[in-house]
């Protein structure tokens, strides 16, 4: 049985009028309208709908269940309509996002804060994960958008760099008569080192680039900090590789200091992905706007 959505409106207003006429009136239609509409909705459902009277129109028994749930289902795609409007005006809603705790730390916080107050409705859903985590989260949904280390081998992803890094290695007051001119970067092998977790994007990134210039290391430490490493370097337990953007605070009070190599390492990324084909939530396309502006 097929029955027209519109019918089912102009019984909801009819009911709510008592009157065919003031229901023509509120919907700006005739009533001769009103009346074939719910002459063809009572056919269509082969039951009377109205007991109509020179006062007006009651509903019948089997009229008065009907409303009960037409009722219901309107109010719900006008609740749904409206929830929608809210999502799309940023007043509502929730933004899930993926991220490593180190780019949170130290890159991602002031834009979650800009976001925040300029849409202090839309709730946020921080997931913690590496990089591989992170798009495993995304893959299944779990998250909207990661932010993570590039490069990312993935051709099922969006990816949209947003903020240069230089990967380094730091060194505490110890080592300081090995570095006093600048070393090539084979003088790594020689040091112990202090790397992530070979699970980590980044070391992947710092590995790769020594492997194609035939330097292979072996690190004394694999942490799973950026904090962790820096601390680690402090208190000379060896050479750290660490993101130079994030380790401003112990360069600039001479508590590390940076090893000079003839040939450094190449900047690289940090970036949001996101599934391509998929339409990313209003939020969501809001937040990747005010990364994208810096």
């Amino acid at each position: 049985m097929s029955i027209n959505l519109e019918w089912y409106k102009v019984f909801q207003t009819v009911v709510q009028n008592e009157s065919f006429s003031k229901a023509a009136r509120q919907l700006f239609m005739t009533q001769p309208a009103i009346s074939q509409i719910i002459s063809q909705l009572e056919r269509a459902l082969d039951t009377r709908l109205f007991n109509r009277t020179s006062k007006g129109v009651t509903l019948t028994d089997e009229g008065m269940m009907l409303f009960e749930y037409v009722n219901s289902a309107l109010n719900l795609i006008d609740a749904g309509n409206e929830k929608l409007l809210e999502l799309k005006s940023l007043s509502a809603g929730e933004l899930k996002i993926g991220v490593g705790d180190t780019i949170s730390r130290y890159y991602l916080l002031p834009f979650l804060e800009a976001f925040h107050t300029n849409y202090p409705s839309i709730r946020f859903k921080i997931i913690n994960g590496t990089t591989m985590e992170l798009i495993a989260s995304l893959k299944s949904g779990e998250v909207d958008i990661a932010i993570c280390n590039f490069p990312v081998e993935d051709h099922s992803l969006e990816q949209r760099a947003c903020f240069d890094v230089q990967d380094t290695f730091v060194y505490g007051e110890r080592f300081k008569k090995l570095f006093l001119r600048p070393v090539p970067l084979r003088e790594l092998t020689r040091l112990p080192l202090i790397l992530l977790e070979s699970k980590s994007n980044s070391r992947q990134y710092v590995e790769d680039f020594l492997s194609k210039q035939g330097i292979k290391i072996h690190p004394e430490f694999e942490l799973g900090s950026h904090e962790l490493l820096l601390e680690f370097a402090h208190i000379n337990l060896g050479i750290a590789c660490v993101v130079k953007e994030f380790s401003a605070d112990y360069l600039d009070s001479g508590k590390l200091h940076e090893v000079e190599f003839l040939d450094p390492i190449p900047k690289r990324s940090i970036g949001v992905c996101y599934l391509k084909g998929v339409s990313l939530s209003p939020a969501a396309t809001k937040f990747i706007g005010i990364l994208e502006k810096v």
